[in-house]
């Protein structure tokens, strides 16, 4: 269905927006601290509902061209991107050097996840 770019392009779009919805299914409810426990978990099983519409698809096209292990890492490093922004922008949060830190920590393992192996 897909050629070999759109095969590993179309993937990463989809994790992409898969992960803005997962960010707001489980932390979107902080700002709503009012409302009652039992709806915020509706709400957010709701929006996860989506975010699967769009996460389950990324894995199977991007299967083809990408190990588990590799899809695993472009969405942890796409959840902290999206995380780190949505902290910020939507939460009102303030990001420490420590964050940024750990940030980039993840992101090292994520280096050697797609290196090739070491003898």
């Amino acid at each position: 269905m897909f050629g070999s770019a759109s095969g590993s392009i179309v993937p990463i779009v989809l994790l992409l927006i898969s992960n803005v919805f997962m960010t707001f299914a489980w932390y979107g409810h902080l700002k709503f601290t009012s409302k009652p426990l039992w709806m915020v978990v509706l709400v957010s099983w709701g929006i996860a509902l989506i975010e699967y519409c769009f996460a389950v698809p990324a894995n199977r096209i991007g299967h083809g061209t990408y190990s588990a292990a590799e899809l695993k890492t472009i969405q942890e490093v796409i959840t902290l991107m999206v995380f780190a922004l949505f902290s910020v922008l939507y939460l009102g949060e303030r990001l420490t050097i420590n964050h940024g830190i750990g940030f980039l920590l993840i992101c090292l393992g994520a280096f050697f996840v797609f290196k090739a192996p070491i003898p």
